[in-house]
């Protein structure tokens, strides 16, 4: 098993399900902790899990090191891409769900979330697991090694839902790049729910109320309670 990299846990111990979060490019696991509350669904047995990406020199900022799940060489994100890295990334994160199983969460009740480089591996792993997880959610990201898709997915996975929403103005991961991901899911019998925004790269007020009600969808959690 991959080494299990340091995370951020909110929510219950004996949690019933769990969504594994990953962050964006130079930002670390506490970045969508302050999520968590808007979503309402911590006392409802859902555990989220925000790992910390490792720390690494990233080419596209001159070499600079930051929480990075895999380097970035160009401009053109989906070219010369560190597969590497991305397969690194992808064994951190099986050895998460790995965890989960063995606090027993089964991988339908589990959700692989990610915000741009974190939504792009989310999509990368989710699509690989024998065991079908309850959901993907990937915030303005892209599916990398897009080539490598068809040899690898995994057919179990053909069931697993995925939630994609983008910035209309996204000048980091432009939302032409998006599209073309959601196209290729789409043409190869994927479930997609897409979502535009108006905004550029970030999170919208719009977009945590559909996340919310996706999640507590995919989680079979009913409706949002009452206020009392």
């Amino acid at each position: 098993m991959s080494q299990l990299p340091e995370c951020v846990e909110v929510g219950p111990a004996e949690a019933q399900h769990c969504v594994i979060w990953l962050h964006g490019l130079g930002a670390d696991g506490h970045d969508f902790e302050p999520l968590v509350p808007e979503l309402g669904l911590v006392d409802r047995s859902v555990r989220f899990v925000f790992p910390h990406a490792p720390v690494q020199p990233v080419t596209l900022n001159g070499g600079m090191a930051m929480r990075a799940w895999y380097d970035i060489r160009s401009p053109r994100i989906q070219e010369n891409e560190d597969t590497g890295g991305i397969r690194a990334s992808q064994a951190m994160v099986e050895a998460l769900i790995q965890q989960q199983h063995q606090r027993g969460i089964p991988s339908h009740r589990i959700i692989l979330a990610g915000f741009s480089q974190g939504g792009a591996i989310a999509l990368h792993t989710g699509l690989r697991q024998a065991e079908p997880l309850g959901g993907i959610l990937a915030l303005s990201a892209y599916l990398p090694l897009v080539s490598e898709l068809d040899n690898e997915r995994h057919p179990a996975s053909q069931v697993t839902p995925i939630f994609m929403a983008h910035g209309s103005d996204d000048p980091v991961v432009p939302l032409s790049l998006a599209e073309h991901a959601c196209h290729v899911l789409q043409q190869a019998d994927y479930s997609v729910t897409w979502k535009v925004y108006p905004m550029q790269h970030q999170v919208h007020p719009a977009e945590i109320a559909d996340i919310a009600t996706w999640l507590r969808q995919q989680l079979d959690l009913g409706a949002e309670p009452s206020a009392p």
